[in-house]
């Protein structure tokens, strides 16, 4: 595979992440604001129904998805540089662990934590065949979709993105557009079926506490997987197109950052939270709105950060613990970005 590839299939990795960070923000910031419970019939109550019929567990799904693939791909390039990959990984999930203790204690839904003990679990599968690990991440994330078991459920999602390393999933993508279209256009008509089943069991927002809403909940992590997958093979198809990677370039860098602007989310909504004494006192859209300046100034930070650094803040701060090494930051002007 030439050098020309290697970045292209780095950069769709890095725009997914971008991608994913855009839905994570738009439920987390509904919980860390404390944001009021709609009135029935107003556009608040729209806009409830859409989070959780096209968000909530559809964007955690795919980050959770590209961690494996990160996964893959850190341990097989650590290997093939001659130094142990799985004792680098061992350090690089720790600091991510404590990372996410740290956030844990302002954001205690944060996924960090999460993350690094699902990556633990399925280390042993690194070495597995493909075909094994592809069938059982898909046996453990029926089981655990099925069971709506949120928890368990990255460690299904984080096999599978391994498995997808080992299948170069993201590589050659021109070629594999083909195939890409039609597993796109079957996964989109199952989502228009398990989208419209999840919205006819939508109760009233004043069944809050009661079994029916439960059951709502409880469909929406079952179906959220394929509704994922529609997502990622779709966002992969446009950004094929050059106009259209043109347009969403920012979400590169934002991608390229995703661990430092993960946490700095939290940062950003607290600060409105706290210190705009905005907490509990914001509706559904409102959070919307906020979210979206969040998002403009995350996405502007991110451009403006790696136009003078090679990594995020914490991106370096992972990478020295893990190499026990102190990695440059500074980006010189001749070094291809």
């Amino acid at each position: 595979m030439n050098s020309i590839e290697t970045k292209d299939r780095i950069d769709t990795l890095d725009y997914l992440r971008g991608f994913a960070l855009l839905g994570i923000i738009l439920i987390n910031i509904v919980f860390l604001l404390s944001a009021q419970i709609p009135s029935p019939d107003t556009l608040d109550a729209a806009y409830w129904k859409f989070l959780y019929l096209f968000v909530e567990g559809r964007f955690y799904t795919i980050f959770s998805f590209l961690f494996g693939i990160g996964f893959y791909l850190f341990i097989s390039r650590v290997n093939a540089k001659g130094k142990n990959g799985t004792i680098l990984f061992l350090r690089r999930i720790l600091v991510m662990f404590l990372f996410g203790l740290v956030h844990y204690s302002f954001h205690p839904g944060e996924a960090l934590t999460v993350y690094a003990v699902s990556g633990l679990l399925v280390l042993p599968f690194y070495k597995l065949k493909k075909e094994i690990n592809l069938t059982i991440g898909l046996l453990l994330l029926l089981l655990f979709g099925l069971l709506a078991i949120k928890p368990l459920l990255p460690v299904a999602l984080i096999l599978l993105g391994l498995t997808a390393g080992q299948y170069r999933l993201f590589e050659d993508l021109v070629a594999k557009r083909r195939k890409f279209w039609w597993c796109t256009g079957i996964l989109f008509l199952l989502s228009l079926m398990v989208v419209f089943y999840h919205n006819k069991q939508a109760p009233s927002l004043s069944a809050e506490g009661t079994l029916e809403m439960y059951w709502f909940y409880h469909i929406g992590i079952m179906v959220g997987p394929i509704v994922s997958a529609f997502y990622v093979g779709l966002f992969i198809l446009i950004i094929q197109i050059p106009i259209i990677q043109k347009l969403l370039s920012p979400l590169k860098y934002y991608g390229r950052m995703a661990l430092t602007n993960y946490v700095l989310q939290t940062v950003l909504i607290l600060f409105a939270g706290y210190g705009l004494d905005l907490l509990g006192k914001v509706s559904y859209l409102q959070s919307l709105f906020i979210c979206l300046a969040i998002l403009a100034s995350q996405l502007i930070f991110s451009i403006l950060w790696l136009h003078f650094f090679r990594f995020g803040p914490l991106e370096w701060v992972w990478r020295m613990v893990t190499y026990l090494e102190i990695p440059p930051l500074m980006l010189h002007k001749q070094e291809d970005k």
